[in-house]
């Protein structure tokens, strides 16, 4: 299904006191992204296209492409087909390890994106400028109080605080912890989404009221109608728990792997072997270590592909967050944004 055409409005927003708090708390957030929901798509490779990212932001939210391993030929032609989609803003997610950095930057000036997200490491200086420079919005994560310090003195315009509930790349920290230590201190400062294992509205409400402006969301969104996840993907996510999301193991302490949270399968077995191929490598100077990294990265992307594209969820990838056990049908995205944020007003409600 190509979506084409099939522009669905957003649902009115819940109504109550409940409501008014939560259009309150939000609003740094829809002011800063330019949406009615400050519900970001988190960007999952092969499952964020111009499907899912343009029926998030028809919805309300704020859809977000992600780039991924992209050519800047090919994010050309994804962000063209999601401005068919919608009318409404959206962002795109690049990897800073990118070799076509500079290139893909380019791209998104060209279509005038509005907001781009910059993840897998510490955004480079030129690239900030770059990003800047084009009259772009930029949007970081920030792993560490530290580090989000750091990014603000850099230029950036908002901060992402993703915990290790997350699915794909995860760090060391909780989601809960990441946000005690960052909104106290950055919520003032700078607009600060949070991210990681949130499933239901009451944890979005929680967060917003600690200091964030809005939340990213991505495990929850796999399954929505729009989506253009193979079947056998989301049957695995329907059905899994929250224990099931398991994070992988690095193999060999010289070789700085990212873990990756996923789904248990035959695949978790087969990184481990990827890694000591890898780390042979190393050994014999065949290869330098960003290389190595790199050889990683692709191994990620390929096996994602299997198992989001070709159904093949076995020896594929299933990257996928601890709130999995809250997916339990498929769904259209607006129902599921509808969903969130009523919960989320009736808490506040309940708060007072």
């Amino acid at each position: 299904m190509s979506g084409e055409g099939l522009i669905a409005e957003p649902r009115p927003m819940p109504g109550g006191t409940g409501a008014g708090r939560l259009a309150e708390l939000m609003k740094r957030g829809t002011d800063f992204l330019g949406c009615q929901t400050a519900i970001m798509g988190g960007a999952m490779s092969w499952v964020s296209e111009r499907n899912l990212v343009s029926a998030i932001s028809n919805a309300g939210g704020f859809g977000v492409i992600a780039c991924g391993a992209m050519t800047p030929e090919l994010l050309d032609t994804e962000i063209a087909e999601t401005k068919k989609r919608t009318s409404k803003p959206f962002g795109v997610n690049l990897i800073t390890m990118h070799p076509d950095l500079d290139a893909l930057i380019d791209i998104c000036a060209r279509h005038e994106v509005g907001h781009i997200v910059l993840a897998g490491g510490l955004p480079p200086g030129k690239a900030i400028e770059r990003i800047k420079g084009n009259g772009a919005k930029l949007i970081a994560f920030a792993p560490a109080l530290a580090l989000a310090k750091k990014l603000k003195r850099s230029g950036v315009d908002a901060l992402v605080v993703e915990g290790m509930e997350a699915g794909g790349h995860i760090g060391p920290v909780s989601t809960s912890v990441l946000a005690q230590e960052i909104l106290p201190a950055m919520a003032e400062e700078i607009p600060v989404f949070v991210a990681g294992g949130i499933g239901r509205g009451e944890a979005i409400a929680a967060y917003l009221e600690m200091g964030a402006v809005g939340v990213q969301i991505g495990t929850r969104l796999v399954c929505a109608t729009e989506s253009i996840a193979h079947e056998n993907f989301k049957k695995m996510f329907i059905r899994a728990s929250a224990r099931d999301a398991i994070p992988s193991v690095q193999i060999d302490p010289r070789l700085p792997v990212i873990p990756v949270r996923a789904l248990k399968n035959r695949e978790m077995e087969n990184f481990a072997a990827k890694q000591r191929e890898v780390a042979d490598l190393l050994d014999k100077g065949s290869v330098e270590m960003a290389e190595a990294q790199l050889q990683i990265e692709h191994y990620w992307a390929g096996a994602l592909k299997r198992a989001v594209i070709d159904g093949d969820v076995e020896s594929g990838s299933v990257m996928a967050g601890q709130s999995v056990g809250m997916v339990k049908k498929e769904e259209p995205v607006a129902d599921i944004l509808a969903e969130l944020m009523d919960e989320a007003a009736a808490a506040l409600e309940t708060r007072g």
